[in-house]
């Protein structure tokens, strides 16, 4: 299923995502005029795949389902699907002038997973495989969140003061785990469905608790998403500020 920008919009009015701005809970965020210009870049990657003129450099076919996904979701498996990408890229850069924040790290995820199954006998890889699945048959945006805030760098993860400047495993349970820190720096986490978390460092058996990857909605519980500000974003809430609420 591909959805056009206005249904990606409307998912993104079904999470429950909380959001802080400026030191406040942000009830509405997805018309806030401060953040609503980033969602509708991301609008954008939905609505190009369904030009005529642009779905064959914003799409492509599955090499884990045979269906047609978006180009963003897809693991590219050729010489011209790296040059499509290319091409799509720049030109979401030239319809919007903006990030159009739905670049992840999937396709890492993918061979690393790969690679350790095949060296401890894991089940990692498979259960990344159904993940892919489930985001290419729902046309869902997910976030690479990598980048710990890290203290002091000077100090591997688990020497930190604050334990939480990396994230890391607190509680190993029958049904999964327990975690708890901050990412920091992820550029259209708010904008996303999913996220997927990944180590920032190269870590050592010391920091067994860090070298955690795994995926969560946007609005899984016990997460907060704390919105950055530039030098002139408050402009946007000015009295005669023209910001296009789309759709």
């Amino acid at each position: 299923m591909l959805m056009t920008g206005k249904e990606y919009i409307e998912s993104l009015r079904k999470l429950n995502t909380r959001v802080y701005m400026f030191g406040e809970k942000i009830d509405n965020w997805v018309d806030h005029p401060i953040i609503r210009p980033s969602i509708n870049s991301v609008a954008m990657t939905y609505d190009l795949a369904h030009d005529p003129e642009y779905k064959d450099v914003m799409t492509a076919k599955s090499n884990l389902t045979g269906k047609i996904v978006n180009r963003f979701s897809h693991l590219h498996q050729s010489t011209e699907d790296l040059k499509n990408k290319v091409k799509m890229q720049r030109l979401l850069g030239q319809k919007t002038g903006s990030c159009f924040q739905r670049c992840v790290g999937m396709d890492a995820v993918y061979s690393t997973t790969f690679e350790t199954d095949e060296k401890y006998g894991t089940d990692y890889h498979k259960n990344f495989v159904e993940y892919l699945k489930f985001v290419q048959e729902n046309d869902l945006i997910v976030d690479g969140a990598m980048t710990d805030p890290k203290g002091d760098r000077g100090l591997a993860p688990h020497a930190q003061k604050d334990k939480d400047m990396y994230l890391r495993i607190v509680e190993r349970k029958s049904d999964g785990i327990v975690v708890r820190g901050a990412k920091a720096h992820q550029t259209g986490s708010i904008n996303s469905h999913e996220h997927i978390i990944m180590p920032t460092v190269a870590m050592k058996e010391d920091d067994k608790d860090y070298a955690v990857s795994f995926a969560c909605p946007s609005d899984a519980e016990g997460l907060y998403m704390i919105y950055g500000r530039q030098s002139c974003d408050t402009r946007k809430l000015e009295e005669g500020a023209d910001v296009d609420l789309g759709n």
